[in-house]
């Protein structure tokens, strides 16, 4: 009887081998996959998956500028991590100049709507002005405060607010209407 189930168990065992052997991956994942660029094995290689982002595009500046830069509570004053992102920008602007730039300013919930929405302004106000003095045409920038109507998080925590006192920098090709 053990000579008969360890034969069978032999020959099942060959049989998925034989089995696995006939499979091929590569034709899988060729079908699933794009072929990857080639990797020189560069420091600045792409990262799987963004190969294919166009020098110039929006997706260009989100990823290598950087869009959005955050402020301590209840101020507008740019702080070290913020002008490092802004510098990014403003090298990036100065070397895509057709793009305007549209800057957006939030706030948490920590006063009164309209002094949320002035602070906002001021920071949205005080990105512009920074980018001004990196060489980026004023004329390609506006600045708008939204105060805290559009919040990433709705929360309580101090850790979690932070998230909503912030500038997004919004690429565009022409003005928007300046009340939206």
């Amino acid at each position: 009887m053990y000579t008969m189930l360890g034969y069978t168990r032999s020959v099942v065992a060959a049989a998925m081998l034989v089995a696995l052997a006939a499979c091929t991956t590569s034709e899988v994942a060729s079908l699933e996959e794009p072929a990857a660029a080639p990797m020189t094995g560069q420091t600045n290689d792409p990262a799987p998956g963004f190969e294919n982002i166009a020098a110039g595009s929006e997706e260009d500046f989100i990823l290598n500028a950087g869009r959005r830069i955050y402020f301590s509570q209840d101020s507008a004053t740019l702080d070290s991590v913020a002008m490092a992102t802004l510098d990014n920008q403003a090298v990036w602007l100065n070397r895509n100049p057709n793009w305007l730039v549209k800057l957006q300013g939030f706030a948490d919930d920590s006063g009164s709507p309209s002094k949320m929405v002035a602070l906002s302004q001021k920071r949205a106000e005080a990105a512009m002005a920074y980018l001004a003095s990196k060489g980026v045409d004023a004329r390609r920038m506006w600045a708008k405060g939204y105060g805290n109507d559009r919040e990433v998080r709705d929360c309580a925590e101090r850790s979690c607010k932070v998230q909503n006192r912030r500038v997004v920098s919004n690429l565009r090709v022409q003005r928007d209407d300046e009340g939206a």
